[in-house]
């Protein structure tokens, strides 16, 4: 079937259809042999396509959900960094990390070759709730609580979160927003600093047994709830993971 080279090429896990996009102006695609040009179309099944030299595939779909240890990182860009999360899941297929978690946090990534789910994860439209645990410098106010409930400006946008401590300087934040360092820049507006971080929650996924460094596949019904198809998991999520559970624990570092 004929479709347009950077659906064809985000499905295939190779980058998001923008990303793609600057690989086809870069002149690394080739369709049978000749230089692609934006808009055009081809078969995957039919027709001979590259990218830097390398056949693209039709690869099984995966689905994995990480907890990212403190240390690494989750951009693929960087050839310098001497830990990436990619270092951490040992499956043939080639998976890349959907959004970002910073180098210094810690917590619950989903990793996939399925560009069309990962668009779908990441576009603001479809922004799943993610929840984290954060230890603050100091105790949180109540009425900083309140603030963070109503919304603070962030950059000339206004950022809600739902909000309870823990502890008086621990609290656990859920928010929509995908913005660089969100969570951390919402505590800064209201005069406070988060020392540690941690994602404990992905949509419906919870932590379950996963400790620093390991990994599992998600289920069919975890990989349509995160789609938006509206399937609710078990009340207890995670307790499915049990033996799928991959990785050997890596302590904090």
């Amino acid at each position: 079937m004929l479709q347009r080279l950077q659906k064809i090429l985000s499905a295939a896990g190779i980058a998001s259809r923008r990303k793609s996009e600057e690989l086809i102006l870069q002149g690394r695609v080739l369709v049978n042999r000749k230089p692609a040009i934006l808009g055009q179309k081809a078969d995957n099944e039919k027709d001979i396509i590259t990218v830097d030299n390398a056949r693209i595939g039709t690869e099984r779909k995966k689905y994995i959900l990480l907890y990212k240890p403190s240390g690494y990182v989750t951009t693929t860009a960087d050839k310098f960094a001497k830990r990436k999360v990619t270092d951490l899941v040992n499956v043939p297929e080639k998976v890349y990390p959907v959004g970002r978690l910073d180098a210094d946090a810690e917590g619950l990534l989903v990793m996939t070759n399925d560009g069309e789910f990962a668009n779908r994860l990441m576009h603001p439209r479809f922004e799943v709730e993610k929840t984290y645990v954060v230890k603050l410098r100091q105790k949180l106010h109540p009425d900083d609580v309140e603030r963070i409930r109503k919304g603070v400006f962030v950059d000339g946008r206004r950022v809600a979160a739902k909000i309870r401590m823990l502890h008086k300087d621990v609290a656990e934040v859920t928010v929509h927003e995908g913005r660089h360092k969100i969570v951390k820049r919402l505590f800064k507006e209201v005069g406070n600093y988060v020392l540690r971080i941690t994602r404990t929650g992905i949509g419906n996924l919870g932590i379950g047994g996963l400790k620093p460094g390991m990994w599992r596949e998600l289920s069919g019904s975890e990989v349509k709830m995160l789609m938006g198809a509206g399937q609710k998991l078990c009340k207890e999520s995670g307790k499915h993971a049990g033996s799928n559970l991959h990785g050997n624990r890596i302590d904090n570092l």
